[in-house]
């Protein structure tokens, strides 16, 4: 009887500790928007544009109140729903997209509230340039997809940074605001 006792808590044992591995989450492309506002002419208007291009990883571990982000994001694939504009952003002026053809965030999980992370200390690449950024996380959210069945995490953020911090300071000369917002929603799926 001692014998069943110990099998069974030491099986019990075993099952917690897989419920609490991280899981690995890959990112929806199709439902993640990197996106940000940018000043145009110190204060005339703001500029809104996104990316509709990414790839990515999120490792969530609910038990241990941790997990990493990994993401990356092809600037060629930026959009401002103005073609001209389009291309003056890949340019030398601003992005140089030929050179640096891709712009990456990889930080931690933090601030947790119950299960939820509340931000993503973390570093931004782009242009070249590394930077600390620290993601504010509006929402988040994990269930099941009712039509796909599986898992899906996802989460809006947000952050301000200065362009200029990265080398993209075209328009500073005429008065533009270096101040940029990010938005980011993000949609990952459970990876089999």
């Amino acid at each position: 009887m001692n014998i069943a006792k110990l099998l069974l808590a030491a099986s019990s044992l075993v099952a917690t500790a897989a419920l609490a591995a991280p899981v690995t989450y890959n990112i929806d492309p199709e439902h993640t928007y990197p996106a940000f506002e940018a000043d145009h002419m110190g204060g005339q208007s703001i500029w809104r544009g996104k990316f509709n291009s990414n790839t990515g990883k999120v490792v969530y571990d609910r038990e241990a109140k941790s997990g990493t982000v990994d993401i990356n994001i092809d600037i060629k694939s930026i959009n401002f729903g103005h073609d001209k504009m389009n291309t003056h952003a890949l340019s030398a002026d601003m992005f140089d997209g030929a050179k640096f053809p891709v712009a990456s965030f990889k930080g931690k999980l933090a601030g947790f509230k119950g299960d939820a992370p509340s931000e993503v200390q973390g570093n931004l690449t782009m242009h070249g340039v590394t930077k600390p950024v620290t993601l504010k996380i509006n929402s988040f959210l994990c269930k099941a997809n009712p039509m796909t069945k599986k898992e899906v995490c996802g989460a809006d953020a947000s952050a301000t940074i200065n362009r200029a911090d990265f080398g993209v300071d075209y328009g500073k000369a005429f008065g533009f605001k270096m101040e940029t917002k990010l938005l980011i929603s993000v949609e990952a799926i459970k990876a089999d």
